[in-house]
């Protein structure tokens, strides 16, 4: 079901690439690269938080692989510290089940961020709804099919400077 509505939601859209289906699981940062065949820097990894204005909606932060969120930095932005969503929250705040969670046809209220890691890369991958997709999209498809509030600048280690 979760490809069927992501492809749908995309299509509504005006997209018309293809979804990449794998026989086994995409869901971490490593399996996913492996599938698709890039560095896993280049997986876009969506991160589900409560929101910390209203905890029945999720704050989805979409980052680059490599990319770890930064409690403070998280905390500057959005007023609170960052709440990873527990297990039993992540589909029914998201619309998406674990390790299948991205920035597309999520339910209503859900708030979707891109972060600043992205920015990179011509390209990146996003999951595409299930443990076992994805999709390649450039940052503005990205930005433009996702619905985005914004970009944001939530995260640490994937800067040169950061490596120290």
């Amino acid at each position: 079901m979760g490809t069927s509505r992501v492809r749908a939601h995309l299509s509504d859209q005006g997209w018309s690439g293809e979804i990449l289906e794998f026989e086994e699981s995409s869901a971490t940062v490593e399996l996913a690269a492996q599938k698709v065949g890039t560095a896993p820097a280049r997986i876009a990894k969506t991160l589900g938080f409560y929101d910390p204005e209203d905890a029945g909606r999720a704050v989805l932060v979409v980052a680059a692989g490599d990319a770890k969120v930064n409690s403070g930095m998280f905390k500057r932005r959005f007023g609170g510290k960052p709440r990873m969503l527990q297990r039993d929250d992540v589909e029914r705040l998201t619309g998406h089940p674990v390790g299948g969670v991205c920035p597309f046809a999520n339910p209503d209220g859900t708030r979707v961020f891109l972060d600043e890691s992205l920015r990179r890369f011509e390209t990146v991958f996003p999951a595409a709804g299930t443990t076992a997709s994805a999709v390649e999209l450039s940052i503005a498809e990205l930005s433009e099919l996702s619905g985005a509030e914004s970009w944001v600048d939530v995260s640490q280690g994937w800067q040169a400077d950061d490596a120290g």
